[in-house]
């Protein structure tokens, strides 16, 4: 689905390499994004993970984003 090119791009702006990445996509997967308490989980494991602070109003523009379904369909557009 996403080449190497993707991952290399995703890896230089996160310093997140592909093996977390495709362990964090498999546990999306398996995941109930309708739940919030569930998507409050991710924001914060993806906030350790990339080591970035995710503030309180930052945390709930993303929840309320995602349960509304706003999320942007091209993700490649995003790097």
């Amino acid at each position: 689905m996403f080449g190497d090119s993707f991952f290399k791009k995703v890896e230089n702006k996160t310093n997140v390499d592909k093996e977390t990445i495709m362990s964090l996509a498999q546990k999306l997967q398996n995941s109930d994004m309708k739940n919030e308490k569930t998507i409050r989980d991710l924001v914060k494991e993806i906030g350790n993970i990339t080591g970035k602070e995710v503030t309180k109003e930052k945390e709930d523009k993303i929840v309320n984003t995602i349960l509304k379904d706003n999320v942007p369909k091209n993700i490649d557009s995003m790097f």
